[in-house]
């Protein structure tokens, strides 16, 4: 039992020390500079037509 203390002690505080360093690399990198952006650009219309429905009509022409 003790042996595998040895082992779970120092692999999770190398887990602690790599999640946070990905988190501190997510907050450099501007991951969390705009939250509601996504959220209201899901709500905009886009103007134009989808490329699909443009070539389905050049094919009827």
């Amino acid at each position: 039992m003790e042996a595998s203390l040895y082992i779970l002690i120092p692999l999770s505080v190398a887990l602690v020390i790599v999640i946070a360093a990905l988190f501190w690399w997510s907050l450099r990198s501007g991951q969390f500079d705009d939250l509601e952006g996504p959220a209201f650009r899901v709500l905009m219309e886009d103007d134009s037509k989808p490329e699909i429905d443009t070539a389905k009509e050049q094919l009827k022409e």
